[in-house]
């Protein structure tokens, strides 16, 4: 059984919410690569990873599926939107699970009516000020932060360069008009190091070990931090 790793969950009280997602080709994963603390050929994996989820959900069923967002990091899968019934959200997640970029889905759908044009746009609007808050913050490399919001709910994705700057981003968030809750996916990334000289005769590794920085249980739905 595939390994899943959980998160604890922390609680912060915060104002009123959002959602959005920028769907960037992988040209644009290409121009943005420099820029990020990620290399070129993870920013266009991920690229291509939620490209082809998007796709095989819209071809699976375009009524069931088309308010479903999904947005790549790292090979973590963030699900999130509406669906009808729970067993489109399951569908959803197994659908995702299929990709070989996908190393872990956190499945953050959830089962309501849609939401409507007016409730979208809400949500939009949210993300493009959680954007604005990264970007002006001088503590938070914002180019290294994903942003989607559903229902006033902000969930941030990418990488942090510290504890502390993550915290901050989960902060800024956490203050913008509207947000209801900040759900952070956000990995904290070691600084790069020369990696080891190679050894002869070394058994191939088909196992790596699990990310320490979402837990280390197993069979577990994948949680995110809550703020």
């Amino acid at each position: 059984m595939t390994l899943r790793y959980a998160a604890a969950a922390l609680l912060l009280a915060m104002p009123l919410g959002g959602c959005a997602v920028a769907a960037v080709g992988a040209a644009g994963a290409v121009g943005l690569a420099a820029a990020k603390d990620k290399t070129l050929g993870e920013s266009v994996d991920d690229t291509t990873t939620s490209g082809e989820i998007k796709a095989k959900l819209l071809s699976e069923s375009f009524n069931r599926f088309a308010e479903v967002d999904v947005e790549v990091n790292d090979g973590l899968v963030l699900l999130s939107g509406r669906v009808d019934s729970p067993t489109d959200r399951v569908e959803a997640e197994g659908i995702a699970w299929t990709s070989v970029g996908a190393h872990d889905v956190a499945n953050e759908i959830k089962i309501e009516p849609a939401g409507g044009f007016v409730a979208n746009m809400s949500d939009e609007i949210i993300s493009g000020r959680v954007r604005a808050r990264l970007i002006g913050s001088s503590t938070v490399k914002s180019l290294n932060y994903n942003i989607e919001t559903y229902d006033r709910v902000v969930y941030l994705m990418g990488t942090a360069r510290s504890a502390d700057e993550l915290k901050r981003a989960a902060h800024e968030a956490s203050v913008v008009a509207g947000v209801k809750q900040v759900v952070s996916y956000v990995r904290i990334r070691e600084p790069f190091a020369t990696p080891p000289a190679p050894m002869t005769q070394a058994a191939p590794s088909y196992n790596p070990a699990p990310d320490p920085t979402y837990g280390t249980e197993t069979d577990a739905e994948l949680l995110g931090v809550n703020y």
